[in-house]
């Protein structure tokens, strides 16, 4: 799917009566009654009406900007009933505004004919840790929903009957009155828009054809997941009504935060303490990195502060290709206590650096005091550009 704002025609800030507005426009060019049998026209009023939902609600329309598609695709957000069927979203909009005609021009719930209907997408929220996030795992999860009645196949007839098409409405679904210049079609009253009538209703759903269950599911997680991406189950949502295929269940993720790592996309960045002598003197310093332990050359001199970045030692792609990098950033780590022997050894150190500095700006004074004692400027700039040097190593 392209980007929804694209998709609608709108730009990033249009507001939500534009963006009605475009949906209204798109929806009947493409709609499917409009496009008989023109499954391109049909596929494109399914991603409108997708997009629609997606940017004329405020949260899932922030989330969308943060994350983009993947925030949609993957997922976002927390639990509820999940995406709506374009249909359902189509008749939202449409009714309220046109009323009879939207009737006139679309035939009500718009629904394939016989009353077969798709089945609602749910959606279902899951909490990972870090670490199973970035590894990926599998994850059992308890759905209620609607599915179809195993006795009578989804008819909601009793086994060995058949439902009968409904006299009312013809089969239809719908009951069409005259109002004036338009037609309005009202959903029938006696099949309930399902086309057909069940006498001899079956005994497990009560002639529903579908009955409500709670179904355990596993869920394949990928490694690299992040909050606000969504997983799609194809057909694991609720069964359709009469015949109609089952909808899709969508899985949002949350992931925990880590004590040690942030994550930024697919990169990982962690702070690191070090004795200052580590820093001062270089090496090689072992870090916990989220797939195991690695290590990284500090080079001598190193100051408290500084980034050291490790290529595809970060998360894993959702994708699989490669991996994010891991940032670390040293800092010095002042010890708390210390031994007489070691705060001798470190008066000491710092005594040697006071006098190297004091030695260093004697030298320098001197050197100033014998620089004007020179009368060659040629002399001068030597000496000058010597003691800029000297200066700049302070």
């Amino acid at each position: 799917m392209s980007d929804y704002y694209s998709l609608l025609g709108v730009k990033r800030d249009a507001s939500p009566e534009e963006i009605k507005k475009a949906y209204r426009q798109l929806a009947v060019k493409y709609h499917p009654d409009k496009n008989p049998g023109n499954k391109e026209a049909e596929e494109k009023f399914k991603d409108i009406s997708h997009a629609y939902e997606i940017l004329s609600d405020a949260q899932k329309r922030e989330k969308y900007d943060r994350f983009g598609e993947d925030a949609f695709r993957y997922g976002s957000g927390g639990g509820g009933a999940g995406f709506h069927d374009p249909f359902d979203i189509f008749q939202e909009v449409f009714s309220g505004a046109f009323g009879g005609m939207f009737d006139e021009m679309f035939g009500g719930a718009s629904r394939s004919s016989g009353g077969a209907r798709r089945g609602r997408d749910l959606e279902y929220s899951v909490v990972l840790g870090f670490q199973e996030a970035a590894d990926g795992v599998d994850k059992e999860i308890s759905v209620r929903r609607y599915e179809k009645c195993q006795e009578c196949s989804g008819t909601g007839a009793k086994p060995g009957s058949e439902a009968v098409i409904c006299q009312t409405c013809g089969g239809r679904g719908q009951v069409r009155q005259s109002a004036g210049f338009f037609s309005i079609a009202r959903v029938c009253e006696k099949c309930h828009g399902a086309g057909r009538v069940v006498k001899d209703k079956c005994r497990s759903c009560s002639g529903q054809g579908r009955i409500e269950a709670v179904r355990k599911i596993k869920v394949n997680i990928p490694a690299g997941i992040d909050t606000g991406m969504r997983l799609r189950l194809e057909g694991q949502g609720e069964a359709g009504v009469s015949r109609g295929p089952a909808g899709d269940l969508y899985v949002a993720v949350t992931v925990k935060d880590h004590e040690l790592f942030r994550r930024k996309g697919f990169d990982v960045h962690c702070d690191l303490t070090v004795p200052f002598t580590r820093l001062v003197f270089g090496g090689e310093i072992e870090v916990e990195s989220v797939y195991g332990k690695t290590a990284i050359q500090v080079p001598a001199g190193t100051q408290s502060g500084e980034v050291f970045s490790l290529k595809g030692r970060g998360i894993k792609r959702v994708d699989a290709r490669g991996s994010g990098d891991m940032y670390v950033r040293v800092q010095v780590a002042v010890p708390r206590k210390i031994t007489e022997d070691q705060r001798r050894i470190l008066k000491e150190f710092e005594r040697s650096l006071v006098e190297k500095e004091s030695s260093l700006g004697e030298e320098i004074a001197g050197k100033v005091k014998k620089l004007f004692k020179q009368p060659t400027a040629g002399t001068n700039k030597r000496e000058a550009g010597e003691l800029g040097k000297r200066a700049g190593h302070r």
